[in-house]
């Protein structure tokens, strides 16, 4: 199962492609898959933070791809930047700029692959991560 959108660069991109997500992931509950609403909430906020990043900084369309691949969701989000995101150390004392650090420890990590027009970043989210 597969689903992809693309959306102009402008801050109506985020809630669109957590909307994307949200319905992607309940259709796939709905045949079968054992999808939890947290799993659904963790994949809102790695989508939102990945578009946030590619409509902040970049001039252009964005767009996302959502896969499931096993017992994950691959969700890769592209631009028109062949800038990679600049993972920042944790810092409890800054405000803002935690959205790739938020990625790593929701997916365990991503990856950049560079495109003719831009880059895309793709993680993988667990979609029955294990209980803490």
């Amino acid at each position: 199962m597969r689903v992809s959108e693309s959306f102009p660069g402008t801050g109506g991109a985020i809630a669109a492609a957590r909307q994307v997500t949200g319905n992607f992931l309940r259709t796939t509950g709905a045949r079968g898959a054992a999808v939890t609403d947290a799993t659904v909430r963790d994949a809102m906020l790695v989508v939102s933070e990945l578009v946030t990043n590619a409509v902040k900084h970049t001039d252009g369309p964005c767009g996302i791809e959502l896969r499931i691949i096993g017992d994950a969701m691959a969700i890769a989000v592209w631009d028109t930047s062949p800038q990679p995101p600049l993972p920042r150390e944790p810092d409890p004392a800054r405000i803002g700029q935690h959205g790739m650090e938020i990625v790593s420890v929701l997916c365990g990590g991503f990856s950049v692959a560079q495109l003719p027009s831009g880059k895309q970043i793709t993680a993988n989210l667990p979609l029955n991560p294990p209980a803490a």
